[in-house]
């Protein structure tokens, strides 16, 4: 059976007024239950908290931030508390080489820390 020319307008605009009618129901139905986000966690699961090597809990962990939302993890949280000491015994007055000892590191190693706050320091 071949379609005539009329026919095929009249066809092309109900398929038209059927996309429009759905495109609006979605829409409804999208301003009623909002998206929720791709990372959403399922309700009533139960989560393990194993914590890491410095605290069997992360709920009640002793540190102020987690390690790894730290740059460089656990190494970097070490070694911040330590160019912290090293910059402030260097402020009292302490020789390059006795910092080096007392922290197991090399002299260029305590020079390059000082120059880093320095740096940090200034820019601040």
């Amino acid at each position: 059976m071949r379609v005539g020319i009329e026919e095929r307008p009249a066809a092309a605009e109900r398929q038209m007024e059927l996309s429009i009618t759905t495109l609006l129901k979605r829409r409804a139905i999208a301003a009623r239950y909002p998206r929720v986000r791709a990372d959403h966690l399922p309700e009533r699961t139960r989560y393990q908290d194993d914590g890491c090597e410095i605290h069997p809990h992360c709920l009640t962990c002793p540190l102020p931030r987690c390690r790894y939302d730290e740059p460089g993890g656990l190494k970097g949280m070490i070694t911040a508390a330590r160019d912290r000491e090293i910059v402030r015994l260097r402020t009292k007055g302490a020789a390059v080489e006795d910092i080096a000892d007392r922290f197991g590191v090399s002299r260029r190693t305590v020079f390059r820390i000082l120059t880093a706050k320095y740096r940090e320091a200034r820019c601040a």
